[in-house]
C-alpha cells in the first residue's frame, strides 16, 4: 500500500500529458509560396558605393557656394565697421547652424532678446555684422552661426570656432 502512494505522485503528471499529443516521429513541415500582389511593400536593396557616389555627386550643387543665397550687397554691408558703441558680450564656440536660414545671424545664449552685434574671428582677424538671436541655454553653451557669416569670416564650416562676440548699440 505504501508502493501505491509513492507511485501516484510520479504516474498522475503522466497521465494528463496524453491530450498534448506527443509524437514519436515528427512530419515534414510544408510551407506553400505565395505571390506577392503589386501592392506588396518589399525592402530594396542597398546601392553599391559607386552608385551612391554617382548620386552624391551633383556637379557642386550641395556646395557652400551654392547653397550661400545671400546678395554682394548684403555681403558689403556685413562687412562695415559697425555704427555705434560696442559691449563685449564674451566668447563663444560655434557651429555652423542650418544653411537652410540664410543671412547673417549668431543663434547664442550670451544675448536675451534680438539684437545687432559683431562676431570676430581671432584666427583670421576677420569681423562680421550679424543678428544675435536668443538661443536657451547657459552662458557657456554653444552658438550657431549662419553659412554666410561663416563664410565671411573664414571660419572652417565643419570645425568649432571660438569667436568673440559684440553687442552693437
Amino acid at each position: 500500500m505504501i508502493r501505491l502512494w509513492v507511485l501516484i505522485p510520479v504516474v498522475l503528471p503522466l497521465i494528463g500529458c496524453g491530450g498534448i499529443g506527443l509524437r514519436l516521429k515528427s512530419e515534414p513541415i510544408v510551407i506553400e509560396a505565395r505571390r506577392a500582389s503589386e501592392d506588396t511593400v518589399r525592402p530594396r536593396a542597398r546601392p553599391s558605393l559607386a552608385a551612391q557616389s554617382a548620386v552624391l555627386d551633383t556637379g557642386g550643387a550641395n556646395t557652400p557656394e551654392s547653397l550661400d543665397i545671400t546678395t554682394d550687397q548684403a555681403r558689403a554691408e556685413a562687412l562695415a565697421p559697425p555704427q555705434g558703441a560696442e559691449t563685449s558680450l564674451g566668447v563663444t564656440v560655434a557651429s555652423l547652424g542650418s544653411p537652410a536660414e540664410p543671412g547673417f545671424w549668431l543663434k547664442t545664449p550670451l544675448v536675451e532678446r534680438a539684437a545687432q552685434g559683431r562676431v570676430v574671428y581671432p584666427e583670421t582677424g576677420q569681423s562680421v555684422l550679424v543678428d544675435l538671436i536668443p538661443l536657451e541655454g547657459p552662458d557657456t553653451a554653444g552658438s550657431r552661426l549662419s553659412l554666410s557669416a561663416m563664410r565671411l569670416i573664414g571660419a572652417p564650416l565643419t570645425g568649432l570656432p571660438e569667436l568673440q562676440v559684440y553687442l552693437v548699440k
